[in-house]
């Protein structure tokens, strides 16, 4: 996995605190429960609420597994349910957030994450998540293959509309706000005007902006 992933899963987790409800998504997001603090509770829509980091090699077990497929370890004092109750969870607001990917995000906090031309990648829960979660986090890459991922409105079917709360990146940080995208944070050694080249969407700078 590229430092380049680990270094945005790293970032995310900082943002969550014991007793918060966490729900992660595949991709990059998968990564965050390598770096959650402890006492944060990991939800999977699958069924299974108190999961930890990626088991060690040799030591997985086909019985739990993540809504992605990947294996995962059990904390201590965790629950396995249906899926029907897992959406329950979703649906009632329990969930101090969500962590997803994304193909493309807006400057409306919208999110398209699930399909492209030629190719599905797959809603699964997600759209249930980013209208159930009390915070949407996007962590993804800034571009593919040299494309901004954020734009002025996505041009791919949506996910969720004005759902988003923030994007994280390897180069910055950036909050949805009802002004618009407003840069929060920038990654060591880059720069303002390398963050704005590389993004389609209007951002809003700060006089004072901290370093990731």
């Amino acid at each position: 996995m590229s430092n380049t992933k680990e270094f945005i899963a790293k970032k995310v987790a900082k943002y969550f605190k014991a007793g918060d409800v966490v729900n992660l998504g595949i991709g990059i997001p998968t990564l965050v429960g390598n770096y959650i603090e402890e006492g944060v509770l990991l939800h999977t829509e699958n069924g299974l609420l108190g999961y930890g980091g990626s088991p060690e090699p040799g030591k997985e077990d086909d019985d739990f597994t993540g809504a992605g497929a990947q294996y995962l370890t059990l904390v201590e004092g965790a629950s396995t349910f249906d899926s029907a109750t897992s959406f329950a969870i979703v649906r009632g607001g329990h969930l101090a957030a969500t962590v997803l990917g994304a193909l493309e995000v807006d400057e409306m906090g919208n999110i398209a994450n699930w399909s492209r031309p030629g190719k599905i990648v797959g809603m699964g829960g997600a759209m249930d998540l980013v209208n159930g979660a009390r915070q949407v986090i996007v962590a993804m890459e800034h571009t593919a293959k040299g494309n901004p991922k954020i734009l002025k409105k996505c041009k791919l079917p949506l996910t969720g509309a004005g759902v988003v709360t923030k994007i994280v990146t390897e180069l910055c940080v950036i909050d949805v706000t009802k002004e618009g995208l407003k840069l929060s944070e920038i990654a060591e050694g880059v720069t303002i005007d390398e963050v704005i080249a590389k993004t389609d969407a209007k951002l809003i700078i700060p006089e004072n902006i901290s370093i990731m």
